[in-house]
């Protein structure tokens, strides 16, 4: 026994505190509302200058002012850093902080410009902000567990290293939950993260904490990893857009999940990729990423340029987009299986080749087999971390339990039974599920549910299964929850099972006003590798929502 959990999550939480500027204070008799969107603007701690420069560019844009210099990097580090302090105080969404560090790499940044030196790639003074797992020289990577707290990282992740070799300006960490398998979160050293729309609901998880963040544009970029939802579903619950790539496209090397060495390699495959306000940053990052190269640096990283295959010249109406209604476990709410109807219609309308799959004979299938995937060490490291330090287990997690490590006959057994969804899935987009039409990409529900108080998010199985399946996924705000949203009710027949039954308690037992406001999102997914052809679905069918008057309403503040 290493001593209890409590003084160090005390230490952690005085180390955050020191590391803001007294001026960046909020007053210790604020007491916010439950929507905190507003306060950065209204709370008069930013200047106009750092009003302008965090609500009025997206990566992209900001990218293109730094290279112009209209803006230093060092006010732009500043000011992001400052907007970040604030929207912690707000949310708890940051867990590392390094606003100095970045304020001289800033400086260096400029004095390469103002030696007539180009920026060294698009994101030159772009600051980034990081999931907690990658780990920084020099800062914690402790996922939240005390056992891992103030054990400072030596080495950089190799995605840390090739955004800094972009010229990125990292300066913070964000909060995940306990054991990063949770969808809200919530851990003992740094405590719960909140949604900036509305408080009482989930931020989601387990990349929360950039999605509060990113929500509040204390970022405008950031990195996520996802193995079973976790960049997606928190862009869902802050309106953002996410992509997951397949898991051997972007650097994941060198992070720290608080498991045992390599088990991913055993189980499902995480990917790490970006969440931002707009679409062309994901874009951007994916472009940027790849143009350094990283398979010179990471083995697992396949070679390949982002420009390799081009869809730029292939038009909106060469590409066929599946509707998937339902994945045949889980029976989307009455507002979600509305929006997807409403989005395939709008498609249909603007000219876009749609066509309804059903595909729950495959579906069905990837939710089981990841939970056994998700399951084959049995959590027994975490849980010698956890019962080092007497942590308990986080609310979402209460009925997590220690179990056998998975025999060796038992992982063959998985990973055939893999190989042949994956197989089985390549009929998908070869059109035999489509009257021999080749799918592009699919149009689903990111969750069957909108977005949920806090501890209430139900099923997964409509983001892990392309985890799974290694496909990229990536999510599209589309508009808020409307009070016509409110109506309809489900059919009063059996559920499918237990998280169907579920999922229904969350309209029929909830007060669905809660659910006011709140982002209503579609994924969209491509087939494994194909992270181009992704983006370019994500493009057409965004254009499309744009043009009917919804979608990317979440890049101006309310």
């Amino acid at each position: 026994m290493s001593g209890t959990w409590e003084p160090i999550s005390r230490r952690k939480k005085e180390e955050q505190l020191a590391r803001i500027p007294q001026q960046w204070l909020l007053p210790s008799n604020f007491t916010p509302t439950d929507n905190v969107l507003k306060i950065p603007r209204e709370c008069g701690l930013l200047s106009g200058e750092e009003l302008g420069i965090t609500e009025n560019y997206d990566a992209t844009a900001l990218g293109e002012a730094i290279a112009t210099r209209k803006f230093k990097c060092v006010v732009v580090a500043r000011a992001f850093s400052k907007r970040a302090a604030i929207a912690h105080q707000l949310t708890n969404c940051l867990t590392e902080i390094f606003f100095d560090d970045a304020l001289k790499r800033a400086a260096e940044l400029d004095a390469h410009l103002d030696a007539g030196k180009p920026p060294l790639s698009p994101l030159h003074g772009v600051p980034v902000s990081l999931k907690d797992t990658f780990c920084v020289p020099g800062y914690d990577a402790s996922v939240g567990l005390a056992a891992l707290c103030f054990k400072p990282s030596t080495n950089p992740s190799t995605l840390v290293q090739v955004l800094l070799n972009a010229g990125a300006v990292l300066y913070c960490k964000t909060n995940i939950p306990q054991t990063l398998m949770a969808l809200d979160s919530h851990n003992n050293i740094f405590g719960r993260t909140l949604n900036p729309r509305n408080r009482k609901l989930t931020a989601g998880g387990s990349s929360g904490g950039e999605g509060a963040l990113i929500a509040m544009r204390g970022s405008i970029l950031g990195v996520g990893t996802d193995i079973g939802g976790s960049i997606r579903i928190p862009s869902m619950c802050n309106g953002l857009y996410g992509i997951k790539p397949s898991w051997q496209r972007i650097p994941y090397m060198g992070q720290e999940s608080g498991k045992a060495l390599c088990v991913s390699d055993l189980s499902v495959f995480s990917s790490a990729g970006p969440m931002s306000l707009s679409l062309r940053d994901c874009e951007l990052f994916m472009r940027t990423i790849l143009t350094q190269k990283p398979w010179e640096i990471d083995s697992n990283v396949a070679p390949g340029n982002w420009n390799q295959t081009d869809f730029s010249s292939c038009p909106d109406s060469a590409f066929t987009i599946g509707i998937v209604h339902t994945d045949g476990i889980t029976t989307p709410l009455p507002p979600i299986a509305a929006l997807i109807n409403e989005v395939a219609s709008t498609l249909f309308r603007k000219g876009i080749k749609t066509i309804n799959l059903n595909i729950t004979s495959i579906l069905s299938k990837t939710q089981p087999l990841a939970n056994a995937m998700f399951a084959v060490e049995g959590e027994n490291f975490t849980f010698d971390l956890l019962e080092s330090h007497s942590e308990p287990l986080s609310p979402w997690l209460r009925n997590m339990k220690r179990r056998p490590k998975a025999s060796l006959d038992t992982l063959q057994d998985l990973h055939v039974r893999r190989s042949a969804l994956e197989t089985e899935f390549l009929r998908v987009w070869n059109g035999e599920f489509s009257g021999g039409r080749r799918v592009d990409a699919l149009i689903l529900p990111v969750a069957p549910h909108p977005v949920p108080e806090i501890d209430n998010w139900g099923g997964v199985g409509y983001t892990s299964s392309w985890a799974l399946l290694d496909c990229p996924a990536g999510v599209i705000p589309v508009r808020s929850f409307g009070p016509a949203d409110l109506q309809g009710e489900i059919p009063d027949n059996k559920p499918i099972g237990g998280w169907d039954k579920r999922n229904r308690e969350l309209w029929t037992k909830a007060d669905r006003k809660v659910y006011l406001d709140t982002p209503l999102c579609i994924q969209v997914v491509a087939p494994k590798l194909q992270e181009k052809r992704l983006y370019r679905a994500m493009e057409i069918i965004e254009r499309a929502l744009k043009a009917k008057g919804t979608g990317c309403k979440y890049l101006v503040v309310k």
